[in-house]
């Protein structure tokens, strides 16, 4: 793993009594897109917020690149470029306008930086238009720009691809990966689109209760280690199904096409031969690709997500 650019150590919150965030710790490695997941009351916005400085952490603490959060909050926030919910921008302003209103509260932004995050979003034909005029996957892409302002060594994004459409998404997905693999930004994002969280990360964490469940590269979630899930595609699926069942590794199970077995890579030409020795037809031999999805239903119990 590299260098953390952050680390989150027994982070707790209380509010009123209540725990919401529960002893959580993970960290996030520099050049990575790091994945946020939770069901709805997880706790994952509230997680988001102490970070950013938002909200106070009642026990615990939360270092960017070596700094804590709550003692050393202006050397910690410097590095960090957020959206939390909607990016707000001046929408009578043009998309440059809006840069260079936010550049004058950040020290040290140049005219040259401000061109510098334009092309880095790949804004430089609407740019000069008003922010009025822009679709939401437009204004989410002003967003990270002026996020970016700073050069910050971590980009934290809270739900991004709300609203968005399917180009809008697949858009910011590229951004972001250049961004991680060019300029060597860590990006956390928190996202309820399952299906895309697996395409744009290399890593996630999942939290529920206000607890960690898991932290693992999403290469690792898809890998079911030494067993495949596959579907026999055949006639005769009553016949088939009694002719596996005399061997007790085969739990066979009916489906609309054929049978489905989770077997050793091995055991797959193992059941091919027995079949085709009993005069069964075999149409084809599918293996089922266990999604992030699953795994985290699987793990959570919930199809609620935030």
């Amino acid at each position: 793993m590299n260098k953390p650019i952050l680390q989150l150590r027994n982070v707790t919150k209380r509010i009123g009594g209540k725990t919401i965030i529960n002893k959580l710790s993970f960290e996030v490695p520099k050049g990575e897109v790091f994945g946020f997941l939770g069901p709805n009351g997880a706790g994952k916005t509230t997680t988001i917020r102490m970070m950013v400085g938002l909200m106070k952490i009642t026990e615990g603490e939360i270092l960017i690149d070596g700094q804590s959060i709550t003692d050393n909050f202006e050397s910690a926030i410097v590095k960090v470029g957020a959206i939390v919910e909607n990016p707000e921008m001046y929408k009578f302003l043009t998309g440059y306008q809006n840069l260079v209103h936010f550049a004058r509260m950040v020290p040290g932004v140049t005219q040259e930086r401000i061109q510098e995050v334009i092309t880095l979003v790949a804004m430089e034909n609407r740019i000069h238009d008003k922010v009025k005029t822009y679709s939401l996957g437009m204004r989410q892409r002003l967003g990270v720009a002026q996020a970016l302002l700073r050069k910050p060594s971590l980009l934290i994004l809270d739900e991004p691809t709300n609203g968005l459409d399917p180009a809008g998404i697949r858009e910011l997905r590229d951004y972001l990966r250049k961004l991680t693999r060019e300029q060597n930004i860590s990006v956390i994002v928190s996202s309820h689109l399952l299906s895309e969280m697996e395409l744009l990360c290399d890593r996630v964490a999942i939290i529920q209760n206000g607890r960690l469940i898991d932290v693992q590269l999403i290469k690792d979630y898809m890998n079911e280690g030494d067993q495949i899930k596959v579907i026999f595609e055949l006639d005769q699926k009553e016949l088939a199904h009694n002719i596996l069942s005399s061997v007790p590794t085969f739990n066979a199970i009916t489906v609309e096409t054929g049978l489905e077995l989770t077997l050793e890579r091995e055991q797959i030409a193992e059941v091919t031969t027995r079949l085709v020795q009993n005069g069964i037809k075999i149409y084809g031999i599918n293996k089922i690709a266990q999604t992030l999805e699953d795994k985290f239903l699987k793990m959570t119990g919930s199809g609620q997500i935030e």
